[in-house]
């Protein structure tokens, strides 16, 4: 799956096109790796995602196309 929608339906960024902005501007990194829009995530996937100051680690552990938003942290695991 596409980071950016990845993004969206585990609910990490609300929308797709702030995912998108927050990728083109170099502060979304896959196993360490500055990481495009259109990078496929799979599970295992570490993604660091900087914002100002603060930087959050997530490990994917599921990809699911649709999911209810209660379910959505099912998606990932925050490490740091």
């Amino acid at each position: 799956m596409r980071l950016d929608k990845f993004l969206k339906v585990s609910r990490i960024i609300k929308r797709r096109t702030v995912a998108r902005e927050f990728a083109d501007g170099d502060r979304v990194l896959i196993n360490g790796r500055v990481a495009k829009p259109s990078s496929k995530v799979k599970p295992g996937d570490m993604i660091t995602i900087n914002s100002g100051d603060r930087k959050t680690v997530y490990e994917v552990i599921d990809i699911q196309e649709n999911i209810k938003a209660s379910e959505a942290k099912n998606l990932y695991k925050i490490i740091e």
